[in-house]
């Protein structure tokens, strides 16, 4: 039995885990590549803390057009393959080895030439700016590979291979631990040595996805041509929803940081935004994971929506859900011993420890609620869904600049932190019930139509 065929034929509950479990390991070593670089990089002596807010979040907004592609394409072709279509499968693949490579051009020319006022909007200081302008130059060079390694791991986990998905992640993810500290610290390249020891191993990553897609072991492989606008739209459609909620992540942080610096003060402005780095990565240990277990698990939805095969789709999104909610109940518990020890990977600073841990606490309170929105919004958009799924996104994050806006204002700075529960646990609710108000009718539509389309 081929790989592709077990997305319709293996047990629903075995191919959640099968999938879920590599993917939300592969999200969560992903991070580390972040993570490391802020943990090395806050032990930097003298400008650590600087650089630590230098390092900010520009870097996710970069890589988010992979998923862009990776995620719109790969739910295209998933579906294409429940539909038995390979060669539109192919088409698909195709198209978006394509769009992977025009972003890669755009954003390295463009990155380069706007760093300097991007870099000021996302709430760099004076001190701060240095730094940030040092590790961006760098890493926007090798956007390309960054890119790729993100996008075209999609593609990987579509076709029922999570294990390689995995291992292409695990392969830069030992390269950046490894390497991380000869730059740094062997070679006293300080943060330029973070940012080329990330470019290494977006590389190493990049090679191996493209050599496994365009191997013998995959059903559909990379190929040249058969370019279209309407698959491309196709792609971009279903993409843009996870898209907006990675590239306003970076936005957001933006307006957090502003909103940190103003109320903040001279005084403890950097402090706190340091302080929301920290707690920023430690937020990744758990919603990459979460999108890792949601994302991962498109790939049967889409393949069981394009064979028509409702009451497997409908069972698949019981046993995510259940996945999802066992994940984010060990983790809030976790969230509420286990912060003191994370922070002190990055800084030895107390106040700066102390605060830290403090907002790791807020910025976790709801966090076993948003398991709702994270895969009702990715199951929506896995199910040809994509303008219900954006609108449930830009309904979490403006409930998040709102709140982190007006807060402030009356609370003071540290307010601002109580944003992200806020918005956490309103816009699960607000899902929750979209979700079970549309999920039956739009399957029953899908199933009369195809019906009657086989007549």
């Amino acid at each position: 039995m081929n790989t592709t065929a077990n997305l319709g034929k293996a047990p629903v509950r075995t191919l959640v885990l099968q999938l879920a479990i590599p993917s939300m390991t592969a999200q969560f070593v992903n991070v580390l590549y972040s993570i490391i670089d802020r943990m090395y990089i806050g032990h930097i002596s003298e400008n650590g803390a600087l650089a630590l807010a230098g390092a900010g979040p520009i870097v996710t907004l970069l890589t988010s057009f992979g998923t862009l592609v990776g995620i719109g394409g790969s739910i295209t072709m998933g579906i294409r393959m429940g539909e038995k279509n390979h060669k539109k499968a192919e088409q698909v693949l195709a198209n978006s080895f394509l769009m992977l490579s025009i972003f890669s051009v755009l954003l390295t020319v463009s990155f380069l030439l706007l760093k300097d006022k991007l870099l000021m909007l996302f709430g760099a200081s004076g001190a701060t700016f240095p730094f940030a302008n040092t590790y961006l130059t760098i890493y926007t060079t090798g956007t390309f590979f960054a890119l790729m390694a993100t996008g075209l791991n999609y593609f990987i986990n579509c076709q029922g291979f999570p294990l390689v998905g995995m291992f292409t992640v695990l392969i830069g993810a030992g390269c950046n631990i490894l390497s991380d500290p000869i730059f740094i610290f062997g070679f006293h390249m300080g943060i330029s040595g973070a940012a080329i020891a990330t470019v290494i191993s977006q590389i190493l990553s990049c090679i191996f996805a493209m050599t496994f897609l365009l191997g013998k072991k995959v059903p559909v492989k990379i190929t040249f041509g058969q370019y279209n606008l309407k698959v491309i739209r196709k792609i971009l459609s279903l993409g843009f929803s996870p898209f907006l909620i990675l590239a306003t992540d970076s936005l957001i942080l933006i307006f957090m940081n502003t909103v940190l610096q103003k109320y903040g003060g001279a005084s403890q402005g950097d402090m706190l935004i340091t302080c929301a780095t920290i707690a920023q990565s430690y937020l990744l240990l758990i919603t990459s994971p979460m999108i890792g277990i949601s994302g991962g698990t498109q790939a049967i939805l889409s393949y069981n929506y394009g064979a028509r095969c409702v009451n497997r789709v409908k069972d698949a999104e019981r046993n995510i859900l259940r996945v999802m909610l066992i994940f984010t109940t060990i983790m809030f518990l976790l969230s509420r011993f286990i912060p003191r020890y994370f922070v002190l990977l990055f800084t030895t600073n107390p106040q700066y420890i102390r605060f830290s841990v403090w907002v790791i606490r807020t910025y976790t309170l709801m966090i076993i609620p948003l398991s709702f929105q994270y895969v009702f919004v990715d199951g929506l958009t896995a199910l040809e869904c994509p303008k219900t799924g954006l609108a449930l996104s830009v309904t979490r994050k403006s409930l998040f600049v709102i709140s982190a806006a007006v807060l402030p204002s009356f609370f003071g700075a540290k307010a601002a932190f109580f944003a992200e529960p806020v918005a956490d646990g309103i816009s699960s609710v607000l899902s929750t019930i979209v979700f079970l108000l549309l999920i039956n009718r739009h399957l029953d539509k899908r199933y009369r139509m195809d019906k009657k389309e086989s007549l």
